[in-house]
């Protein structure tokens, strides 16, 4: 497994697409948290879920960084190099997800935190530190959320293996899927389609998604050939 690491590593931090991915993943999610908070008519509810507003778009980044890990190297076709180098197919999966998932979270942790100091700064008083613990329950819960949706691309993509029809379809589940929703006359469906979409507040079902996805994108992985 140790290999495998060192190798998935070495891909994130000598490319520099993923590098770029994740600073406009942080840039993204603290402009947009900021705008969101610079016009709040007015200091009411939950100012740390306005604060983070910003996620909503900083995950299509992240979706964009999970696809191209794997998909990006059916492209090129440099899978097949990786597999013959690592011929344990699982072991590869398992490392690109722990690479993914370790500098995801650590972007996301950056992302986080400067959208809740630009909140604090603009509405000084609103938003409160992290001492609070509602505060620390919705930034980690908005940290978990950009891990679990990393995973789900991650997952598509490997099932798939064409990068643009992976991320179309995660961005799909995650923005049409809430707006077909609303759609919905009979309120039934609509609240069932809303409860089985991935969200900030729905990790369980987010995690359901992530699982799923990478779950069938290792059975496939092993089933067809590169």
């Amino acid at each position: 497994m140790r290999p495998a690491l060192h190798a998935e590593w070495t891909k994130a931090r000598t490319v520099a697409g993923p590098l770029w991915l994740l600073l406009g993943t942080i840039a993204a999610t603290v402009a947009l948290s900021a705008g969101a908070v610079s016009v709040a008519r007015c200091p009411c509810g939950d100012m740390a879920e306005v604060s983070l507003i910003g996620v909503d778009l900083g995950q299509a980044l992240v979706v964009i960084l999970a696809v191209l890990v794997i998909a990006g190297e059916y492209g090129t076709g440099m899978i097949r190099t990786t597999l013959t180098a690592m011929p344990h197919r699982s072991t590869v999966l398992a490392a690109k997800a722990a690479v993914l998932t370790g500098i995801v979270a650590a972007a996301g942790t950056v992302a986080v935190l400067g959208s809740l100091l630009a909140g604090r700064l603009i509405l000084p008083g609103h938003v409160q530190p992290l001492t609070d613990g509602p505060t620390l329950r919705t930034a980690l819960a908005a940290i978990l959320y950009l891990t679990l949706i990393a995973l789900l691309g991650l997952g598509v993509a490997t099932a798939v293996r064409d990068s643009a029809t992976s991320i179309g379809t995660v961005l799909g589940l995650l923005y049409v899927f809430p707006v077909l929703s609303q759609t919905i006359g009979d309120q039934h469906w609509q609240r069932l389609l809303q409860r089985i979409t991935p969200m900030p507040d729905h990790l369980g079902v987010t995690a359901a998604w992530a699982g799923a996805a990478l779950l069938s994108g290792a059975l496939l992985l092993h089933l067809r050939d590169a």
